[in-house]
């Protein structure tokens, strides 16, 4: 009789942990699902703009390319970064059911990364001298320059939207990113054609469209925050409060951004080099399609990710160390499931989805040959992306720091610069070497957060949130 309960009891067990997978799993993807959508339209901007200018010719793609790898390595990516230190604050806050606090560090976000816009602004007014300087084409150095320029506009629209969107990101309240998004991609798409063809301005065209784009993005937002009922409970008026918080923001976002832009600028890295290879405007064309495919695939590890840092904070927020736990260990196997879907739908697609970039014969075939080493980046980013969520979920981007640090430019760009110049295996080389680095990386994530104290961290949380609230009350 004493064994038939054991069994019973273990297999009530089992049943358990399966319902509350499911359950996890449908939570999960409430916000997976659509912020997958609200990436692939973020990134879809840039995609459109790219395409349509690929069909101007070689150096006007090649300008545009290089124009937006500069952008995002000096610019979006260090206010995406910057923005992500939110994902600690608010989803740990909400967790913790302190409502005001959200709007307070939302505000101190704004701030902070207003302040960091100016000197971006006056980098980008001088890029094209730099791009010289370093050695690339000085015909594509002046119209990169030019893109750039055109573009400073939106790192504005950035320090507005990025805290926007992990503000409301934080509660769960995706679907006004996603309708705002989408609308703003309808916008986008007659918006860039008609500058870029109709009005003749070119890749300038291109710039043009996209800053109009992200200030509608911002707008839309701000209005959802101001007036939607949803937002009542977390909405508050600017106070002295959130500029006395830059400096605990600050805190969090330095190894925020050190954790999000040495991957991002790693990948960046690629472009940057093909320009130096033999016939840099085929490889730089080649390598920038290739890349720009990666990104596009991350927006299903992106979605996973934000789901599993806005539902990791909320549990540790609320003092619920274990299911933080499982909630990382839910999404890692979604992930798995994910992963081999996309994967293999890019390798089978591979000969259609090269002809969508361009229609020089010599690119398509071209990267058409790189496909497997292109999925096999997809699936260490789709890693990479889930675990990133974790670990601002956390909040040991420190630590995420560190670990891309070593495996990306310690081990990644050195081999990259062995194999794409001294074993001559070009753009090729250059690709492989990167992203043996970024499977050094993931593999450093996984283990990180296979030995991460969940207990420690949920009092981390709840130090982290009540004690810059006792902070507040005697400032005051």
């Amino acid at each position: 009789m004493e064994d038939e309960v054991v069994v019973r009891e273990e297999g009530q067990r089992t049943r358990w942990r399966s319902s509350e997978f499911m359950k996890e799993s449908g939570r999960m993807a409430k916000v997976a699902g659509p912020m997958m959508l609200v990436s692939m339209s973020q990134i879809l901007l840039q995609f459109i703009s790219v395409v349509m200018v690929g069909h101007l010719g070689e150096i006007p793609l090649s300008a545009t390319t290089i124009a937006t790898s500069v952008a995002a390595v000096t610019g979006f990516s260090v206010l995406v970064g910057m923005a992500s230190a939110l994902d600690t604050l608010c989803g740990q806050a909400y967790g913790a059911e302190q409502y005001k606090k959200l709007a307070t560090n939302t505000y101190s976000a704004m701030v902070s990364l207003t302040l960091v816009c100016i000197p971006l602004s006056f980098l980008w007014l001088f890029i094209d001298k730099i791009l010289s300087v370093i050695g690339q084409d000085p015909l594509i150095s002046h119209e990169a320059g030019k893109y750039v320029k055109l573009l400073i506009p939106s790192i504005f629209s950035y320090s507005i939207s990025q805290p926007l969107m992990k503000f409301l990101q934080s509660q769960s309240l995706i679907l006004p990113m996603l309708l705002s998004s989408v609308a703003t991609l309808c916008l986008h798409l007659p918006l860039c054609w008609l500058f870029v063809f109709k009005f003749g301005f070119g890749n300038a065209g291109a710039a043009l469209s996209i800053n109009i784009s992200n200030w509608t993005y911002v707008l839309v937002l701000v209005l959802y925050v101001k007036l939607a009922k949803s937002c009542e409970r977390t909405r508050a008026p600017i106070s002295v409060e959130a500029i006395k918080g830059v400096n605990e923001f600050m805190k969090l976002s330095l190894p925020s951004v050190a954790m999000l832009c040495l991957q991002w600028w790693s990948c960046e890295l690629l472009v940057l080099m093909s320009g130096f290879l033999p016939n840099a405007k085929l490889e730089t064309s080649v390598l920038s399609i290739c890349l720009t495919i990666v990104q596009v695939m991350f927006c299903f590890p992106y979605g996973f990710g934000a789901a599993a840092s806005t539902r990791i904070s909320n549990e540790l927020g609320a003092g619920n160390p274990q299911k933080a736990r499982f909630v990382a260990y839910v999404v890692l196997c979604l992930a798995l499931v994910e992963v081999t879907i996309v994967s293999g739908i890019l390798f089978a697609a591979r000969h259609i989805w090269a002809c969508v970039f361009s229609n020089i014969k010599e690119v398509v075939d071209h990267v058409s040959r790189l496909a497997p080493f292109i999925c096999l980046a997809v699936i260490m980013d789709c890693l990479q992306g889930i675990i990133s969520g974790i670990a601002r979920g956390c909040g040991w981007q420190n630590i995420g720091a560190y670990a891309n640090l070593v495996a990306l430019y310690l081990i990644g760009t050195p081999l990259a610069i062995v194999l794409g110049f001294i074993v001559h295996m070009r753009g090729k080389g250059i690709w492989i070497g990167i992203w043996s680095g970024a499977t050094i990386q993931s593999i450093s994530l996984l283990l990180i957060t296979f030995f991460t104290n969940w207990e420690k961290q949920a009092k981390n949380a709840k130090k982290r949130i009540f004690d810059e609230k006792l902070t507040d009350i005697n400032a005051m």
